[in-house]
């Protein structure tokens, strides 16, 4: 959605303070695989209950989150860890559980879901931001922030056409 391209990957090397920090992202229960999950849900749900165009809207987000995801575990091997589904793959407990998925089936609590979610996202991102001091990383994680801004404009849009 934001045409800006992601940073290059290569040459980023085994980092465990980054690892720490950005592992949440990647399987934590705020993270993307979270995310994924529950646009998913969503968009099915809505297909089947005649707003098939929300329902293709946040597909398309979704698949963004799931271009997130790859990055994020591609990042988490080059910090030095395998792309567990856990909150720090260094210390493998705190396994990703899907429990955190929302299950709402009515369309606007799904937007306003969403849209608390996409907040956190972008609360959680600053905060990682500012907490890494490797600054290709930084980078990585900031162009992802991007995206997740503008799912909030996208989610804003959506609720607004209620």
């Amino acid at each position: 959605m934001t045409e800006q391209p992601y940073p290059s990957l290569e040459g980023i090397g085994e980092d465990r303070a980054a690892l720490c920090i950005v592992s949440p992202a990647y399987a934590g229960r705020a993270g993307e695989l979270n995310a994924i999950l529950q646009y998913v849900f969503q968009a099915v749900v809505l297909g089947e209950t005649g707003h098939a165009e929300a329902g293709r809207e946040l597909m398309r987000i979704a698949r963004e989150e799931m271009h997130h995801l790859e990055v994020l575990a591609t990042l988490i091997c080059k910090l030095g860890a395998p792309p567990i589904y856990a909150n720090c793959p260094l210390y493998p407990v705190g396994f990703y559980s899907a429990g955190a998925v929302d299950r709402s089936r009515e369309l606007p609590r799904m937007l306003e879901i969403d849209l608390a979610g996409e907040r956190m996202a972008v609360a959680q991102y600053g905060r990682m931001i500012c907490s890494l001091q490797n600054e290709r990383v930084s980078a990585v994680l900031q162009r992802i922030l991007l995206d997740e801004e503008e799912h909030i404009r996208i989610l804003k849009e959506l609720i607004a056409a209620l």
